[in-house]
C-alpha cells in the first residue's frame, strides 16, 4: 500500500472515495478512505482499485460507508460493461441486461459508455462480433450458420444483413475474397 492511500485511511479523506477501498484482512470488511470506522492497523489493511475487486477476493461492504453504493466513476462502468460484453457476446444481450449486471440505469450506462468508449454498447457489441465472425470466415471451414450462432445471431438473415451493412459484403463473398484457403488457392497457380 502506497503512503498516500494509508494517509487517506488515516485522514478519512473523502478526495479518496471512489479512488480504491480498502478491507480488513481480520473481518473481511472493505470500506472507503472517509469511513469513520477505528483507524485499523496498516498490517491488517489490503487496498483495492474496485469494489467488485473486494467483492471478488472475498470481503464484504462496510454497513457504516456502504461503499458499493458509491458512484462508480465513469472509467468504471465502461470496463464493466466492456467485459460483460466480451463474455456474453454470443448471448442475447440488451442494454438492460447489461445494466441491471453491473447495477446502474440503462439510460447512464448508454450516456456513459459512449462518452469514455465513443461508442455504443450496441455498436461495441456489433463490432465484437463482426470482428470475430470475420476471423471466422478467414481460418474455418465453419458453415455461415455455425458461425453466426456462434457470435450471437440466432437469425442468420439478420446476421447476414448486419454483417453486409458493417462490412460492406455478405459473409459469402467475404470468405471469397479473404478465406486462408482462398489465398494458398491463388498461390499456387
Amino acid at each position: 500500500m502506497q503512503e498516500y492511500m494509508w494517509e487517506a485511511i488515516v485522514q478519512c479523506d473523502r478526495l479518496y472515495d471512489g479512488k480504491f477501498f480498502y478491507g480488513l484482512t481480520t473481518t473481511k470488511i472493505f470500506c472507503r478512505p472517509s469511513c469513520k470506522s477505528r483507524t485499523p492497523k496498516r498490517e491488517n489493511t489490503k487496498v483495492f482499485s474496485s469494489v467488485s475487486e473486494a467483492i471478488t477476493s472475498g470481503f464484504r461492504p462496510c454497513k457504516r460507508c456502504k461503499p458499493e453504493k458509491l458512484k462508480a466513476p465513469d472509467e468504471e462502468i465502461a470496463h464493466n460493461a466492456k467485459t460483460f460484453i466480451h463474455n456474453h457476446f454470443d448471448e442475447s444481450i440488451t442494454l438492460s441486461k447489461i445494466a441491471e449486471e453491473i447495477h446502474i440505469n440503462p439510460y447512464h450506462l448508454h450516456r456513459t459508455f459512449k462518452k469514455i468508449v465513443g461508442k455504443t454498447p450496441s455498436d461495441y457489441l456489433f463490432q465484437i462480433r463482426i470482428k470475430l465472425a470475420k476471423e471466422m470466415l478467414k481460418t474455418t471451414d465453419k458453415s455461415i450458420t455455425e458461425i453466426a450462432l456462434k457470435v450471437g445471431y440466432h437469425n442468420i438473415s439478420h446476421f447476414s444483413s448486419v454483417f453486409l451493412d458493417k462490412v460492406g459484403m455478405n459473409p459469402s463473398e467475404f470468405r471469397k475474397q479473404y478465406s486462408t484457403s482462398a489465398l494458398v488457392g491463388d498461390e499456387d497457380e
